[in-house]
């Protein structure tokens, strides 16, 4: 029998499956489970995207676009980032069009990193993002960021783990679980610390249009002298409803976005044609339907809150994407103990915090993707098993 041990690869065997799949498995074999986990828009892609991608099916676009993306879809990436963040992005050799976001970050770590190069991680975070560096071998250098910050990356704490051999950075804002934003003045002092490195920035901001209370997404890009060495990761997942499309881009200095096309080309050769057209018309027709998505999403974001709060668990209000990171320190439990048991007694999934890093522990990620009924009923259910309990 095939030793099948002697023929995987180390690393690979050796990562942890997804923290977040664990309680969902358990939940799809059971009925009437009332679900605050999926990272998922509940809206329908907008019409005008679906007809974009139907009309360019009708007109038989079905073959390959270039490596890095169709010319037309690249021109209008270049626009909105300039419209949105004013950067300014050569379309022809500074952005390239990826099969989510989720390629753009493994790209543009194997881009950059050497075996034993180090990368800062700050957590609670994305679960993609620590077996990515693994997987370039690179090694992870995690900062836990806290509650008392915000859950933002501090400047003084990024210092302390910064070694001669750190090559990178990643910068997940708006942050995924905590709704964590970074402002300006933020960029600014991480500017300062890594001003007379070579460290290469990875900024994902795939939730860059979900940010609340007024607050307008900063790219670090658009900060100081750090556009240079940062690499933005982005795409149409969130903000346009096109999760299943899969299409991402990524935006940077030409030097590294060359690199992240060859490993592109060699391996995945374009993104999906017809997603491509769709986006088109995404980015240069629907900011009013992206507009009334974020509505939507802010009322649920407050209703999730305050429900929160008033049965008891401690609730940052989240300024960016759409996942509420509620305390649950006070049930004297464990965060993975806690949704087990509430999957349990009440049907309620919802994610524990450490499957975004150990310093989730004492918190859940509940995602305000859902209707306002589906909020009011899991948060109903949440209080009653915090009162019998």
């Amino acid at each position: 029998m095939l030793n099948y041990e002697a023929v995987l690869n180390n690393t690979i065997t050796e990562i942890q499956p997804s923290g977040i799949r664990k309680f969902f498995d358990i939940a799809a074999t059971m009925k009437d489970v009332i679900s605050l986990g999926v990272g998922e828009p509940d809206f329908p892609t907008p019409w005008k995207i679906r007809n974009a991608a139907i009309k360019s099916l009708e007109r038989g676009r079905t073959g390959y676009s270039s490596n890095r993306g169709l010319n037309e879809l690249r021109a209008e990436i270049s626009r909105y980032m300039l419209r949105k963040y004013a950067l300014r992005y050569n379309p022809d050799t500074e952005i390239l069009v990826t099969v989510g976001g989720s390629e753009a970050i493994d790209a543009a770590l194997r881009s950059v990193i050497n075996p034993g190069d180090e990368v800062i991680v700050p957590q609670p975070s994305y679960v993609c993002y620590v077996p990515m560096v693994k997987m370039a071998g690179g090694v992870p250098v995690i900062v836990n960021n806290r509650a008392e910050n915000d859950f933002k990356l501090k400047a003084e704490e990024l210092k302390e783990k910064i070694t001669d051999k750190t090559k990178a950075i990643i910068l997940p804002y708006p942050s995924n679980p905590t709704g964590a934003i970074m402002e300006k003045k933020d960029y600014e002092e991480i500017e300062q610390v890594i001003k007379d490195t070579s460290i290469v920035l990875i900024s994902d901001e795939i939730y860059s249009e979900l940010t609340f209370n007024g607050k307008r997404h900063v790219s670090p890009a658009s900060v100081g002298s750090l556009k240079e060495r940062t690499v933005v990761i982005n795409g149409f997942s969130k903000a346009f409803s096109m999760t299943g499309w899969r299409l991402g881009y990524t935006c940077g200095p030409e030097e590294i976005i060359s690199q992240i096309t060859k490993l592109h080309q060699f391996a995945i050769m374009c993104a999906p044609t017809t997603s491509q057209y769709a986006a088109v018309t995404a980015l240069r027709d629907c900011n009013d339907e992206v507009e009334a998505m974020m509505e939507e999403y802010d009322t649920r974001r407050k209703l999730m809150v305050k429900g929160f709060n008033d049965i008891g668990l401690e609730c940052r209000e989240p300024e960016g994407a759409f996942y509420a990171f509620p305390s649950i320190a006070s049930t004297g439990m464990k965060c993975e103990e806690f949704c087990e048991k509430l999957l349990a007694a009440k049907k309620v999934a919802v994610v524990p915090g450490t499957a975004f890093g150990e310093s989730g522990e004492g918190f859940v990620r509940a995602s305000y993707c859902y209707s306002t009924d589906h909020i009011l009923t899991a948060i109903k259910r949440i209080g009653e098993f915090i009162s019998e309990i």
